[in-house]
């Protein structure tokens, strides 16, 4: 008798286990971005680009407040670039907490690719690499038509880092009338100072010598050029550590837009080019951007 009710209670014990083990296996693969069911918070998506004939993975992250009968009719969005040998999935892997701050804002974040190494240019020297176009227009589109957004542009908001940095505010000062706000953390603002670095030559070209700022694309895509062609800019965040190699020319747009009067915040703090510090930055963008969108 007693081998029985220990054999049952070994069974017991085996069966508790692999329920609790079963019950953690889907947490996981959500968190990997795996078998994602329908109504989770973080949905995997694929957009396709008409412009380059492929299709590309995005995060959408979704408030609580988005299953519930009482929610608004739509929500504001934020898209977030990843930075230079990124992808998608870096700021969800990297910054986990962006789920919270989705549910406390009460808007979408939206995380798309913008490849390796594309800068976010709709790139001179290849007409397949349409990353500007993409992440401009093709992904608010599709992701627009697919959940509730609010798509007015005092709605709309976009940032990223390091190359996504750039990438952000170039598409928002390109296109005023796509984005409200626009942030960068630190961003490769000026590109002519890195012509031998991050592959940018590859979209741009090799520098041309003597070039005057109209025939020099390096000067043309720079940020810190574009702010000067338009009086209708986005609202803008910068933010960048005083460790960072970049500081000079983030310091060098907040100078420029300061003569230009362009409205904007800047920010500086300690710290360098890493996650430590892209963490604390997007709380302070996500911040910003919701009295953006509450205004």
């Amino acid at each position: 008798m007693k081998n029985c009710l220990f054999f049952f209670w070994v069974l017991f014990v085996l069966l508790v286990v692999g329920c609790r083990e079963k019950v953690a296996e889907p947490a996981r693969a959500a968190r990997s971005g795996v078998g994602i069911p329908v109504d989770s918070l973080v949905r995997r998506l694929v957009i396709p680009s008409a412009a380059m004939q492929k299709v590309f993975n995005a995060y959408v992250i979704l408030p609580e407040d988005y299953y519930l009968d009482s929610t608004p009719l739509s929500f504001p969005v934020v898209y977030l670039l990843h930075g230079y040998g990124g992808d998608f999935a870096n700021w969800y892997d990297k910054v986990g907490v962006l789920v919270d701050y989705a549910s406390r804002y009460n808007m979408i974040i939206v995380t798309p690719e913008g490849g390796l190494n594309s800068w976010y240019l709709d790139s001179p020297k290849d007409s397949l690499s349409r990353f500007a176009h993409y992440v401009g227009q093709e992904v608010p589109a599709y992701v627009e038509s697919h959940f509730r957004i609010d798509s007015r542009v005092n709605k709309r908001a976009i940032a990223g880092l390091s190359m996504g940095g750039h990438g952000a505010l170039s598409i928002a000062l390109a296109h005023p009338g796509w984005y409200g706000a626009a942030g960068s953390m630190s961003g490769v603002v000026d590109l002519r100072p890195f012509s031998d670095r991050w592959e940018i030559a590859r979209h741009l070209g090799a520098p041309v010598a003597n070039a005057d700022s109209l025939s020099d694309p390096w000067h043309t895509y720079s940020v810190i050029k574009q702010v000067r062609q338009s009086s209708d800019w986005p609202l803008m965040i910068i933010d960048c550590g005083t460790e960072d190699e970049l500081i000079g020319v983030n310091r060098a747009l907040h100078q420029q837009l300061l003569a230009l009067g362009a409205s904007h915040t800047y920010i500086e703090r300690p710290g360098g080019h890493n996650w430590a510090y892209w963490e604390e930055a997007v709380a302070y963008q996500l911040q910003f951007f919701d009295r953006f969108f509450d205004q």
